[in-house]
């Protein structure tokens, strides 16, 4: 019979473990890792509302390009997507306080794995290879991360249905490099940054800030470790316990 305090043990990690995993998928698929927001919105230029849209969606739009769209139209980035806020309507006239929609376009697989240049916008100026790897991990790291928490949760399944809590110490082991990815993930992503502004640094008028998907990550890293440890705490004292208890049976 399982001891209570590994029992509650469990139920925890696995409550901690789902919601870890609901916090990394919804910062996965939201576009609000980072926020730019300009004191004078695109609503001020809303005759260049169209202009700058086709710019920021064109094939040709080169990293420059889309990230000063960025800059000027309160635009969001995700980790599969950009957004811009732009006038719904362009017309002729404009009147004073126009309608805004905000409009998106994703990246392309190609775009994820498209080197970065030393210049941004200028394909003479060199690979920068520190750009282009923390790009692409930031890229790889969260699906690394949510692929390894579900094989954990098929472990721990496969545990529950052998009524043995030893290979729930194999779930904690991948919930922690599942911890660790998520980690790297947000590292990379700060590290990016950093980078991106130092090369296109932001105008005065522009502030940039951190958004909630990115939060989300952050909170889903503990999370993970929190969960690998219950894990493997239940796991090994659970099985120590039976080991002596079975010495003591037999002695």
């Amino acid at each position: 019979m399982m001891d209570n305090r590994f029992a509650t043990a469990l139920v925890i990690a696995c409550v901690l473990s789902l919601i870890s995993t609901i916090y990394m998928a919804a910062s996965i698929g939201t576009d609000f890792w980072y926020e730019y927001h300009t004191l004078s919105p695109a609503e001020n230029v809303s005759e260049t509302g169209k202009s700058i849209w086709e710019e920021f969606v064109s094939e040709e739009a080169d990293e420059k390009t889309y990230t000063d769209a960025l800059f000027r139209c309160n635009g969001t980035v995700g980790l599969w997507r950009r957004c811009i806020t732009v006038p719904k309507n362009s017309h002729w006239y404009s009147p004073p306080e126009p309608d805004m929609t905000t409009n998106c376009i994703s990246f392309s697989l190609s775009d994820q794995f498209m080197e970065k240049y030393i210049e941004p916008g200028n394909h003479n100026s060199g690979t920068d290879l520190n750009r282009t790897y923390l790009w692409r991990l930031q890229f790889l790291l969260p699906f690394v991360s949510l692929g390894l928490m579900c094989f954990g949760a098929l472990i721990g399944l496969c545990a529950c249905a052998c009524r043995s809590l030893y290979p729930a110490i194999a779930t904690g082991v991948l919930h922690f490099l599942a911890g660790l990815c998520t980690l790297g993930l947000v590292g990379c992503y700060v590290a990016g940054i950093e980078l991106l502004h130092k090369k296109l640094p932001l105008p005065d008028d522009v502030r940039g800030e951190f958004g909630w998907s990115f939060c989300l990550a952050c909170v889903s890293a503990p999370l993970q470790f929190m969960a690998a440890a219950l894990f493997i705490w239940a796991a090994r004292t659970n099985r120590k316990e039976f080991t002596l208890l079975k010495a003591y049976r037999v002695a």
